[in-house]
């Protein structure tokens, strides 16, 4: 009778054991999903090994929280505001130009906020850490660019990728005073989860 009840709470305990680690791994897939968005979903199709996908985004994380990203001062946001006026402007006379200015506009952007801007892949990868709405518009730009660069893509693609490239564009110009603004507009208790 005693070896009965050992090997019920030894069955029991592996059963709790499994349900703990099941509903951690729920608990961390889901906060994930929150974090990432759609870029959750665009790696998890990409490779079909969860545990990897989550591993790789969560690796993403980690090496974004090591730089040191910070808004823009009003002055250079402003300034890269104007540069974007100029390649909207450059857009009628040479799209593919502007496309690939407004690329580089965006890794400008990017690097005076803190980013490191190896290849794309990379910087996408990144991106996708604090902007994970907005840099699956920045991979479909740069896919039209790729396509036009084959002779692929027309200027209607062009001016797509534009508007793609925009929405990222417009999420990287924060500024110190909209950072200071939209701090002081969420409480307190809020901010530390933050």
């Amino acid at each position: 009778m005693e070896s009965r009840a050992i090997w019920f709470i030894a069955a029991v305990a592996v059963a709790a054991v499994l349900a703990i680690a099941l509903a951690w791994r729920q608990r961390r897939s889901a906060q994930l999903r929150r974090r990432f968005g759609p870029e959750y979903d665009r790696v998890v199709q990409q490779k079909h090994d969860i545990r990897a996908d989550e591993a790789s985004l969560e690796a993403r994380a980690k090496r974004v929280e090591k730089f040191h990203i910070r808004p823009l001062a009003s002055s250079d946001a402003a300034e890269f505001a104007m540069a974007w006026k100029k390649v909207q402007a450059q857009f009628v006379d040479d799209p593919e130009g502007a496309v690939t200015q407004a690329d580089t506009l965006i890794g400008g952007v990017m690097r005076a906020r803190g980013y490191p801007i190896d290849d794309f892949d990379q910087r996408a990868d990144d991106l996708s850490v604090d902007h994970p709405l907005v840099v699956r518009n920045y991979r479909a730009a740069h896919d039209i660019a790729a396509r036009h660069a084959r002779g692929e893509a027309s200027t209607e693609d062009l001016r797509q990728a534009i508007v793609l490239q925009r929405s990222l564009f417009d999420e990287l110009l924060v500024t110190d005073v909209q950072t200071r603004e939209s701090r002081q507009s969420v409480p307190v208790a809020a901010r530390r989860r933050q």
